[in-house]
């Protein structure tokens, strides 16, 4: 059994066109799991139907803590499934990644897992609206936590090839590899939490890969840059427990250092971006001088 799991906040719209381009290339035994992180978006219930299922979530939990519900209901009811992470604005469409109509992605996925069980974490080839290639997992530097992110495919002899981090954007878990329920830390609202799951999972012998047989078509920052102020704060808070968790201790002093040289820069010439930074420093250090 396949699971899609999506996380809403006010983006039912997008969600919509995930869905029926789901109804459209997709084939076999599938069920869409909406966590629905927007009280005030009604509309999302529309879409519920035999194949969709939506879970409030009764406040924004952000996007870690939202999976994780979606993750223990469906670990509940299946923990030998397959789970496929995708954001409500990716979506499906053969005109733009050249998908092969006699073969969807839903039983793609399942035949991938079925030849490959010894992947747990598995990443797909994301497009952006022109066809280029956006991201196709990366790599990470251990003591700088320097990241990497490839955005072409190197030669491939395989169905997979491996990687140490790929996308939450669209990501597939198989269940069946986790002894117990996989998480998010709850730490990360927004950002960098996909990179610290598959870095944690990765550290505990889990293998990491991407697949060209499964391809998504992504509109970049179509719900994070409605709100620039929102969005710095998040990625900067978000970045800082990054470096605290991965990175050295060198690492994290100077980058303390050079990213309030920034803000202080930001706040001239790009106020919104720049507030935004200096409340997810400020967010940073109030939650971890409390612990």
């Amino acid at each position: 059994m396949l699971y899609f799991l999506v996380v809403n906040y006010n983006s039912s719209e997008l969600i919509r066109r995930l869905v029926n381009s789901l109804s459209v290339h997709s084939s076999g035994e599938y069920q869409i799991i909406i966590i629905n992180n927007s009280l005030g978006d009604r509309k999302i219930f529309q879409l519920q139907s035999e194949k969709v299922k939506v879970i409030e979530a009764q406040d924004n939990l952000g996007f870690g803590k939202a999976c994780n519900l979606g993750l223990n209901w469906i670990y509940a009811q299946n923990s030998q499934a397959v789970v496929w992470l995708i954001n409500p604005d990716a979506y499906f469409d053969s005109a733009l990644v050249d998908l092969d109509p006699g073969r969807s992605p839903t039983s793609l996925a399942i035949a991938f897992f079925t030849q490959h069980p010894e992947i747990s974490i598995l990443g797909t080839i994301v497009y952006n609206c022109t066809g280029e290639i956006t991201t196709a997992g990366g790599t990470f530097t251990p003591g700088t936590a320097a990241l990497a992110t490839l955005d072409s495919l190197p030669k491939l002899t395989e169905d997979y090839f491996h990687t140490d981090w790929v996308s939450g954007c669209s990501l597939l878990l198989n269940l069946a590899n986790f002894p117990q329920c996989p998480s998010f830390d709850p730490r990360y609202f927004l950002y960098y939490e996909d990179l610290d799951f598959c870095l944690r999972y990765g550290q505990q012998g889990h293998k990491i890969a991407v697949t060209s047989l499964l391809k998504v078509f992504h509109d970049t920052s179509a719900i994070s840059d409605r709100n620039l102020l929102t969005k710095y704060q998040h990625v900067t808070k978000s970045y800082l427990i990054h470096i605290e968790k991965h990175g050295s201790l060198a690492t994290f002093v100077l980058i303390n250092i050079r990213m309030s040289l920034n803000t202080l820069r930001l706040l001239i010439f790009k106020p919104q971006q720049g507030l935004g930074k200096l409340i997810g420093i400020y967010s940073y250090w109030q939650t971890r001088l409390s612990q």
